[in-house]
């Protein structure tokens, strides 16, 4: 593919679309912009030109940005999603619609740039049948790092805790907070192995290196870090490491 890029900006506050604008037109890898003002706009734009990448506002009157992305990822050839919001409470369901980058505002064009590199990268290994089975395999959730958000890949999260509304999600790395629930990761990586051991934490069943009993009670070792497991939940977590530790036998 192209790195000329054919690019469509939305957003309903004309300053922010113009700026927007203005970043995008200055960066070469763009070779075509649109703008829409709305989501209805943008789908009259998308009726009749192809695009390569939306810059999509999440907060918009009328259709939001959230579920005009739900609407492009039906396409036969969705292009790739670039969300630039003020607010980062759309972190869950960008994660779950496997956007390619996460703005915020104000814009720079530093960030900017650095979202076209994503997109350029993205659309040219999505040839690649490979490349696709990984992505699909390993979605990647919106975080915070140094003023900006990047991509996480979920396959790098060694455990999560749980803090109020949000989770901490600890990596080899460091930690990184989001606005998710704990039960609402508990619930949508189940499949991608991660087991709830206590009201507090998530945990991948394959990083458990120990289970053993402390003087509080069960604890689990990841990371050479312990953490606690509740009652309620420690029959179910010994026959989940039983079931793994057979199916590694059987290979």
């Amino acid at each position: 593919m192209s790195a000329f890029l054919r690019v469509l900006a939305v957003d309903d506050e004309p300053p922010a679309l113009d700026e927007l604008a203005y970043l995008l037109r200055a960066d070469p890898r763009v070779g075509k912009l649109h703008t829409a003002s709305d989501a209805t706009d943008a789908l009259r734009v998308l009726r009749d030109t192809d695009v390569d990448v939306v810059f999509l506002d999440i907060r918009m009157p009328g259709l939001d940005g959230m579920e005009l992305a739900r609407v492009l990822r039906r396409f036969a050839r969705p292009p790739a999603i670039v969300f630039v919001t003020a607010y980062d409470d759309a972190a869950v369901d960008a994660f779950d619609l496997g956007v390619t980058d996460y703005v915020r505002k104000p814009v720079q064009a530093e960030r900017i740039g650095e979202s076209l590199r994503r997109v350029v990268s993205s659309r040219v290994v999505a040839t690649h049948p490979a490349a696709v089975a990984r992505a699909e395999s390993d979605p990647t959730i919106p975080v915070e790092l140094a003023g900006t958000t990047r991509m996480l890949p979920r396959s790098a999260v060694r455990w999560v805790e749980a803090q109020g509304d949000y989770a901490r999600l600890h990596t080899a790395e460091g930690s990184h907070l989001v606005r998710v629930p704990l039960a609402t990761l508990a619930e949508r990586w189940a499949d991608a192995g991660f087991v709830r051991i206590h009201r507090s934490y998530l945990v991948q069943l394959r990083l458990i290196a120990e289970l053993r009993l402390a003087n509080s009670g069960y604890v689990v070792v990841v990371d050479s870090t312990e953490l606690p497991v509740s009652r309620r939940h420690t029959r179910e977590l010994k026959d989940k490491l039983v079931r793994a530790a057979k199916q590694d036998w059987n290979r």
